[in-house]
């Protein structure tokens, strides 16, 4: 379980959700992990929300290694820097970029198409979960060269070019999953692995919120949305970064796509409650028609 100990991680978007499960599985693991996000214990991020990157480094700290909260709006580019030049004179090398900064849900208006959907809330939902990930790859990429190597992990929302059911978060996911190839391609020369990884029906601290049901009652929400008896915890993409981030054959999946049922078949990890959610077969035989 520290088999990442004395590796730099930075999860970006850490507060809650997704990528809280992966600073807390990365901090299990040993590593020393900068969470970062715009929610503090001082001020709330736009998304109204209560978690906080404070909380979040002390699970991490909890779980074995060293978490670090950092207020940064990674739609900042100053923001963005300071955190880099932190971590180059505090740590001297970065091992792990996590870019899980998203921040869309207030933004997306499902059931409108495009030219009906707003088209400001659309454009924000861009800079939020595409030019923050460019930004933030940007300015991690001199540190992973100076240290000849690394990983970007790009988190995303499905494996495919399909569209999502909305144009704007459409764009918005599946835009993560092609930086992730091109970054790929231009940074395999420097030992840089870059994958795109997504979750299937995430059970975040959102989603349970929103169907009125809590971790230890959740399957009551199925009464709501039958597919939800298919949903998984942060924790279980948090398992699969962490395997992936101790893997030291890494680098053949550089470019490449993958989704955390795949992974746990070929990791052999399971949830927080034991199983083994595998929404891919779930969504061909009961959702996709």
């Amino acid at each position: 379980m520290n088999s990442l100990k004395g590796k730099i991680a930075v999860v970006a978007g850490g507060t809650r959700g997704a990528g809280r499960g992966i600073a807390v599985k990365l901090g299990e693991a040993g590593a020393i992990v900068y969470v970062t996000g715009r929610s503090t214990i001082h001020s709330q991020s736009p998304m109204g929300r209560m978690e906080t990157i404070e909380e979040t480094a002390e699970l991490v700290t909890k779980a074995g290694g060293k978490g670090i909260p950092v207020k940064v709006d990674h739609t900042i580019e100053t923001e963005v820097v300071h955190l880099f030049d932190r971590i180059k004179k505090e740590q001297g090398r970065l091992d792990i970029l996590v870019n899980d900064i998203w921040g869309g849900d207030p933004l997306t208006e499902w059931g409108k198409p495009i030219g009906e959907h707003s088209l400001h809330k659309g454009l924000q939902m861009q800079k939020q979960a595409v030019h923050s990930h460019i930004i933030t790859s940007h300015y991690s990429i001199p540190l992973f060269k100076e240290n000849n190597g690394g990983l970007i992990i790009e988190i995303t929302d499905g494996i495919d070019y399909e569209p999502r059911g909305n144009f704007y978060y459409s764009l918005a996911k599946i835009s993560s999953i092609h930086m992730a190839q091109a970054m790929a391609m231009d940074l395999k020369e420097y030992n840089i692995v870059v994958i795109a990884v997504t979750p299937g029906f995430l059970r975040s601290e959102a989603m349970l919120e929103s169907f009125g049901v809590t971790e230890e009652n959740w399957r009551e929400a199925t009464k709501i949305d039958p597919h939800f008896i298919a949903s998984e915890t942060p924790f279980y993409i948090g398992e699969a970064i962490r395997c992936l981030a101790s893997d030291p054959h890494i680098a053949k999946k550089t470019g490449g796509v993958y989704s955390t049922w795949e992974l746990s078949e070929e990791y052999a990890f399971k949830d927080a409650d034991g199983s083994q959610p595998h929404w891919g077969n779930y969504f061909i035989k009961n959702v996709k028609v």
